[in-house]
């Protein structure tokens, strides 16, 4: 169902008008449906015949209303720092439902996850190895560990977002692995518990993440014949979803090609999804403030930037753009570009749309990398964010002031 919808010439997200959240907030605002939300997890979990632990990618959106919210239907976390760690906590989250990944954890990070009792550390390198387990030995606590294969199948996906190929800097080469799990396996203060992969992002067909699969076979394989009993399998992330025309893949199809290539193979199942879960669940609101009609070109300028939403300057990310109402002014195309001073600031461009100034817009497909992202480049506020169920919505962050901003920085001393 979209629960983002013209409803009486009105855009409404549930059953709220878009523009009654812009009258109360202000703009720019992330607007997000709850019903979305949790018709996501429900649709990549149900076509498993044994229910796999969905962990949540927080660094999609890390408002903590959301985790609260899916921590509520059962979901767990992949989290890549401490500070989304602390997150997850204060959400309600379950820290035995929380995996670990990313190549640069910290010493302090590492634990802060032990002592929090996290599910897993999904370990990148020789080096995090070492490090966990010196770690783990200082407290006096036995870390669960997973070791992140890089199996070098390319997801034919924007390089920037793409990293199971060999070479970027994620997980290891399948011999790598093999010693890792060799050496984990001999340490008092480990304690093997998985394996893992995760490929990319925005991926639009199954054939990548079977040829994954296919690739950590062998090493599941060899490591039961070494006495290395693992109890989880974690295959990461990365379903594409619609922000164009695209054709994510289907939640049955993809759930059949693993289990299919899995075999017989009785390994619970752990998955990372975090635009897939929340991409298409949320929108940004933003005013047009200016319109500038000219022979070289036609800007609507308006008052969301990329500090706001950097995808379209970082990646050329298309994402759809319409009224909150009917448009009134002449149908033209306009590139929608925001007051950051940067040629790369823009939103959308060459889009056919009716605007008038003062007309309210809403940028689809913002809930995953939106405000997780944003930034005070130029000194802007970040946006409000705002969650909607059914006919209520309700703040779930206020929007950032300059005081904001400016607490925690000091003039230096006179010079003298």
């Amino acid at each position: 169902m979209n629960h983002f919808h013209f409803k009486d010439g009105e855009m409404h997200a549930e059953g709220v008008p878009l523009e009654r959240i812009r009258a109360t907030f202000g703009s720019p605002t992330f607007v997000y449906s709850d019903a979305a939300l949790v018709e996501a997890v429900t649709a990549f979990a149900r076509p498993f015949a044994r229910a796999p632990l969905v962990c949540y990618a927080v660094k999609a959106n890390s408002n903590i209303a959301i985790l609260n919210r899916l921590a509520g239907i059962g979901c767990g976390f992949d989290i890549v720092s401490g500070g989304e760690l602390t997150r997850v906590l204060r959400a309600g989250g379950d820290p035995r439902k929380t995996v670990f990944s990313g190549v640069g954890k910290t010493r302090d990070e590492i634990r802060q996850a032990l002592n929090a009792d996290i599910l897993c550390f999904n370990v990148e390198s020789a080096s995090e190895l070492r490090a966990v387990t010196q770690v783990a030995a200082e407290v006096g606590s036995r870390a669960p560990i997973s070791i992140r294969v890089n199996p070098d199948v390319d997801a034919g996906t924007h390089p920037y977002i793409a990293t199971g190929l060999r070479e970027t800097k994620f997980g290891v080469t399948p011999d790598v692995a093999l010693e890792l799990y060799d050496a984990a396996s001999r340490e008092p203060a480990l304690e093997v518990v998985g394996i893992d992969c995760h490929i990319g992002s925005q991926i639009l067909s199954v054939e990548p993440f079977a040829e994954a699969l296919t690739r950590l076979l062998p090493i599941i394989d060899e490591l039961e014949r070494r006495g290395i009993h693992l109890q989880h399998l974690d295959l990461g992330g990365g379903i594409g979803v619609t922000y164009k025309n695209e054709t994510p893949v289907a939640t049955d199809e993809y759930a059949s090609a693993l289990t299919q290539t899995l075999g017989a193979r009785d390994l619970p199942l752990i998955f990372e999804p975090g635009r897939y879960i929340a991409a298409n669940a949320g929108v940004l609101v933003t005013e047009v403030l200016y319109l500038k009609v000219a022979e070289a070109g036609n800007f609507a300028i308006i008052d969301a930037a990329m500090n706001d939403l950097i995808r379209p300057a970082l990646y050329d990310a298309w994402q759809a753009v319409h009224n909150l109402h009917q448009g009134s002014g002449p149908e033209r195309i306009y590139d929608l570009v925001g007051p950051v001073c940067e040629t790369g600031d823009f939103i959308a461009r060459g889009r056919k749309l009716r605007l008038t100034e003062g007309d309210g817009l809403a940028i689809m497909s913002a809930g995953a990398y939106g405000m997780a992202m944003s930034s005070n480049y130029n000194s802007r506020n970040r946006a409000a964010e705002v969650l909607v169920r059914g006919d209520d919505f309700h703040l779930i962050r206020e929007r950032e002031t300059i005081d904001d901003q400016l607490r925690g920085e000091r003039l230096a001393p006179p010079v003298t």
